[in-house]
């Protein structure tokens, strides 16, 4: 979902979308007698519809701007191809269930109403920023500096690394970035209706924002990491991944911290 190395370009696109996909559906009238209203002498039917959670056209909206926000890149993209890479495409789903824990709780924040506290103080935003700054930054360097290891000791220790280990990795990954939830704040106002349920609203928004991050980021960027697995095969091959994703966890680090 939404990350720090491309907050501008999704809102951008997420604002575009709401702006235009996002439909008014008329609700149910009733007539003085309580009873729905009947299709016109000149053929064309009154739609008359029970008030549901979401409207389909809504949920279409809803579902365009998801699917373009999982696939613009970012810090969970990265996260979930240096899994693929090490551990193989079957387990990097752990990384992956992590990263929807985090967007989870981050909008019950939005839900809640605490996003807009922590998006109104300046020093709860910076705090949880620079936070997570620092932690992809961590993540960078150790990346960046893991030494080549052709042992068959060395393949075997990341190849078993614990389902835990990367779905908390996954987990902080997302978790610590405040932006998201200002994000959030301004995403899903656009598909939420005030005179429906909100809790059934904000659950069909959360089932559709993860179950399209989770195939996004595991069939698509997971899949794209097994195509740079014939380049572990040497020192040198080690060396260069290595080097570019502890550069691409440095750089949304730093994005995160400045922008």
């Amino acid at each position: 979902m939404p990350s720090p190395a491309n907050e501008s370009v999704a809102e951008l696109s997420t604002m575009a979308i709401v702006d235009l996909l996002v439909v008014d559906v008329r609700v149910r009238r009733t007539d003085s007698a309580g009873r729905r209203p009947r299709a016109t002498d000149s053929g064309v039917a009154q739609a008359a519809l029970y008030p549901r959670a979401v409207q389909i056209s809504t949920w279409v909206a809803l579902l365009t701007a998801c699917l373009l926000i999982s696939f613009t890149p970012g810090a969970g993209a990265i996260n979930t191809m240096s899994n693929a890479l090490n551990v193989g495409f079957r387990r990097a789903i752990w990384g992956v269930l992590g990263q929807q824990a985090a967007l989870l709780i981050q909008l019950l924040v939005v839900a809640a109403g605490l996003g807009v506290v922590i998006a109104g103080s300046p020093t709860a935003f910076a705090v949880i920023r620079y936070l997570g700054a620092a932690y992809l930054v961590y993540l960078g360097v150790r990346q960046f500096l893991r030494r080549p290891d052709m042992s068959d000791q060395a393949a075997e220790t990341l190849a078993t690394e614990s389902g835990w280990s990367m779905f908390v990795r996954g987990l902080w990954v997302n978790l610590l970035n405040p932006k998201a939830i200002v994000f959030l704040l301004a995403f899903i106002p656009g598909f939420v209706r005030t005179d429906q349920s909100l809790t059934g609203q904000y659950a069909i928004i959360a089932v559709t924002i993860v179950v399209v991050d989770i195939t996004v980021m595991w069939f698509f960027f997971a899949v794209v990491a097994r195509g740079f697995r014939r380049l572990t095969g040497s020192e040198r091959g080690q060396r260069n991944l290595n080097r570019l994703f502890g550069t691409l966890f440095v750089a949304v680090g730093i994005m995160l911290a400045v922008l």
